[in-house]
C-alpha cells in the first residue's frame, strides 16, 4: 500500500498555491518596508511548514475510503501513535524459547505461539543473524558480533541481554554449529569462536588472539580481546584479490566460497565427514602435542562411515567376519582433540571440483551442494532420505563423489531446466528453477527433496523420503501482470529458510512489481509444527505452504523501507539506512528481523 499518497500530496500543493497566491496579492500592493517583508515571508513559512508537518503526521492509504483523511478529534492520538510505531524497526518471534534463544531476558515466556515482538531488537537492525538449538548469534550494524542463550552461557548468569563476543573485525556472516560460530568478514576473512562463553575465557597472561597484528593499539583504548577466537585459513595461497566471499555451515563441516568460484571445505570436528559430505579424506591439522616445534601438523584421515564399513547395515548372515578382510577404520582419530576451536585451522579445496566456475554454496546438515554459473547443482553426502535429489532409482545412503543433480526429469524434451538458487537444512533440500520452452513466458518451480516426515516437501504429503524433487504446491508456477511489460509475468521466491527441526519458512517476491509504496512480500510456513513454529497458533504440522496471518487477519508482509540504525550497544549507526525484513527459521522456533540491505 502507498502510504502518505493522493490526499497528503493534495494537501501539500494546495499549501503552495495558497502561499503564491498570497505572495502575488502583496506583490500588488505598494513595496513594503522591511519589517513588513520580514512578516510576510515568516506567515508563508508558517503556513509551509504547518501544511508538511499535518501531511506527515497523517498518513492516508491509498485502498482507503474516501473519508479516511477525516479524522475526529477523539481518534487523534490513536492514529499518532499507529504511525509512530508503524516507523519502530519492531522484531517478531514465535515458537519455543526454552533455551532463551529468541530472547535473553528471562521475562519472555518458553513458548510464543504467535508472532510476538522481542523487546531486545526493537530499533535495531542486524547484518545477520544465526539461531540454533541452545545459542544463537547476530552482528550487529557495526559489524561486532553478540551471542547469547543457555547454551552460551552455561552454568554463568545471563546478563539479560547477547554479549559481545568479537568486535572490530567488520563481519558481514555468519554460521553457527552446535560447537562453532564463524564469522566471515568484509575483507574476506573466516573467524571461529567457540558456542560456549567458558571456552573463550583467556587466561591470565594469555596474549590476543593470534589472528590480531602484534602491533595492536587496543591496549591503549582498553580495547583489548577478551575472548578467544581463531581464524580459519586456505591450505593453498589464494591469488592475487582473490578471497572468500561466503560459508555454510552443516552439522560438522564448513564450506567456504572464493570470490574466483573455488570451493574449499573445513572439518569442524571428526565427524566432519561422517557421510562424505567434505569431498575428500585427507587433511591435516595443528600437532599441539609437539613442544619442540609449535607449528608442526598430523595429517587426518577421515573415512566416511559406509565407507570403513559398507556392512553395517546388513544382516549378520552376510556381514564379514575374518579380520583380514575388514576395512580400514577410525581408530587412530581418537588421539585427536576435537572440542577446541583450534582443533583446526585451515580450509581444505575439494579436488572434484577444480576447475568449475561455483556461484553458490550450500550445506545440509550432513550433506553439500554447489550451484554453478551455468545454472547446475552439483550434490553429496547424506543421502538416506534422497535430500541429494538424485532420483527414486539412486539407493545409497551416502553419495562420496559430487555428482550432478537432474531437476529436468519429467519434463519435455524441448523444456529447457536452469536452476536459479539452491537451499538447505537438516535433511530437506528446495531447488528454485526456471522452466523455459522458447514459447512462452517462462516459470519459476520449486522443487523439494528428501525427508517429509512432518510436511516439509510442501506436496500435502507426509513422506518420510523423496529422493526425486517434486513441485511444491502452492508456490510453484505463480504468475502476475506487469505493467511494464504488459504481460504475465513469474513471481520468484526471494528466499526460503529451513529449519533442522523440520519447518520452513517462504519469502515471495511479491515487491518488486508492487509499485512506489508496494505492501511487502508475503510470508508462507509450512511443516513442523509442534512447538508452534509456524506462527498460527495451532499445534498440527502441514503439509502445504500456507500464508501466515498477522493479528488483525491480514497477509504478513515483510517490508523495506529506509530508517535510522542503531547498534546493540545503543549508539547511532546511521540515518537514512534500506533495512528490510527477514523471515529466518530455527531449531523450533522463527523470527522475523529488520536486516540491512547490502
Amino acid at each position: 500500500m502507498l502510504r502518505g499518497g493522493g490526499q497528503t500530496v493534495k494537501r501539500v500543493g494546495k499549501a503552495r498555491l495558497a502561499s503564491k497566491r498570497f505572495a502575488s496579492h502583496s506583490a500588488q500592493r505598494t513595496r513594503p518596508s522591511s519589517q513588513r517583508r520580514l512578516a510576510v515571508t515568516s506567515v508563508v513559512a508558517v503556513a509551509l511548514a504547518s501544511s508538511l508537518l499535518y501531511a506527515g503526521q497523517h498518513t492516508v492509504y491509498l485502498d482507503a475510503p474516501a473519508d479516511a483523511g477525516k479524522e475526529s478529534k477523539s481518534n487523534t492520538k490513536k492514529t499518532a501513535a499507529t504511525v509512530v510505531k508503524g516507523e519502530t524497526l519492531g522484531s517478531l518471534a514465535w515458537g519455543s524459547n526454552k533455551n532463551h534463544v529468541l530472547s535473553p531476558d528471562s521475562q519472555t515466556p518458553e513458548t510464543l505461539r504467535t508472532p510476538t515482538n522481542i523487546e531486545w531488537l526493537q530499533s535495531i537492525a542486524l547484518r545477520d543473524l544465526a539461531l540454533h538449538n541452545e545459542h544463537a548469534v547476530c552482528i550487529d550494524a557495526k559489524g561486532d558480533v553478540y551471542q547469547w542463550g543457555d547454551g552460551f552461557f552455561g552454568e554463568a548468569s545471563s546478563p539479560g541481554k547477547p554479549l559481545l563476543t568479537l568486535r572490530g573485525k567488520n563481519i558481514v556472516a555468519l554460521q553457527a554449529t552446535a560447537s562453532r560460530v564463524f564469522a566471515l568478514s568484509a575483507s574476506g576473512r573466516i573467524y571461529v569462536l567457540s558456542s560456549s562463553l567458558p571456552k573463550q575465557n583467556l587466561p591470565a597472561g594469555t596474549p590476543t588472539p593470534s589472528s590480531a597484528p602484534w602491533w595492536g593499539t587496543g591496549w591503549i583504548w582498553g580495547e583489548e580481546e577478551d575472548h578467544d577466537f581463531a581464524e580459519v585459513t586456505s591450505n593453498e595461497k589464494l591469488a592475487w584479490g582473490e578471497k572468500f566471499v561466503s560459508i555454510s555451515a552443516g552439522n560438522n563441516h564448513l564450506l567456504a566460497l572464493t570470490s574466483s568460484g573455488r570451493t574449499f571445505a573445513h572439518p569442524i570436528n571428526l565427524n566432519a565427514n561422517s557421510h562424505g559430505q567434505m569431498g575428500s579424506r585427507k587433511f591435516d591439522v595443528p600437532n599441539h602435542s609437539s613442544i619442540t616445534h609449535p607449528h608442526a601438523r598430523r595429517p587426518l584421515e577421515l573415512t566416511p562411515k559406509a565407507v570403513a564399513d559398507p556392512y553395517a547395515k546388513s544382516t549378520p548372515a552376510i556381514r564379514r567376519t575374518s579380520t583380514s578382510d575388514a576395512p580400514p577404520s577410525n581408530d587412530g582419530v581418537a588421539s585427536f582433540d576435537d572440542s577446541s576451536i583450534h582443533f583446526s585451522d585451515r580450509l581444505f579445496e575439494i579436488p572434484a571440483l577444480r576447475g568449475i566456475q561455483v556461484e553458490k554454496i550450500v550445506a545440509g546438515g550432513r550433506s553439500s551442494f554447489v550451484k554453478t554459473s551455468q545454472g547446475r547443482v552439483i550434490g553429496w553426502g547424506a543421502n538416506e532420505f534422497g535430500q541429494i535429489g538424485l532420483g527414486g532409482n539412486v539407493t545409497l545412503d551416502v553419495i562420496t563423489v559430487p555428482t550432478e543433480v537432474i531437476l529436468w526429469k519429467n519434463t519435455p524434451a524441448a523444456m529447457r531446466t536452469t536452476c536459479l538458487d539452491v537451499y538447505a537444512g537438516g535433511d530437506l533440500t528446495f531447488f528454485k528453477v526456471e522452466r523455459s520452452d522458447g514459447t512462452a513466458i517462462p516459470y519459476i518451480d520449486v522443487l523439494a527433496c528428501g525427508n517429509g516426515q512432518w510436511g516439509g516437501l510442501g506436496n500435502a504429503l507426509f513422506s518420510n523420503s523423496q529422493g526425486t524433487p517434486l513441485r511444491t504446491k502452492n508456490v510453484s508456477g505463480l504468475l502476475e501482470y506487469s505493467e511494464q511489460t504488459n504481460n504475465l509475468q513469474p513471481i520468484h521466491p526471494h528466499d526460503i529458510s529451513i529449519s533442522p527441526s523440520g519447518h520452513v519458512l517462504l519469502t515471495l517476491e511479491t515487491l518488486a512489481r508492487s509499485g512506489p509504496g508496494g505492501g511487502g512480500r508475503d510470508l508462507l510456513t509450512w511443516g513442523a509444527n509442534q512447538d508452534y513454529q509456524l506462527g498460527n497458533g495451532k499445534r498440527g504440522s502441514l503439509a502445504s505452504p500456507t500464508a501466515l496471518e498477522d493479528a488483525e487477519g491480514q497477509r504478513f508482509m515483510l517490508r523495506k523501507k529506509r530508517a535510522d540504525v542503531r547498534d546493540l550497544s545503543g549508539r547511532l549507526w546511521k540515518r537514512g539506512v534500506e533495512v528490510e525484513q527477514r523471515a529466518l527459521s530455527g531449531y523450533g522456533n522463527s523470527v522475523v528481523y529488520w536486516r540491512i540491505c547490502s
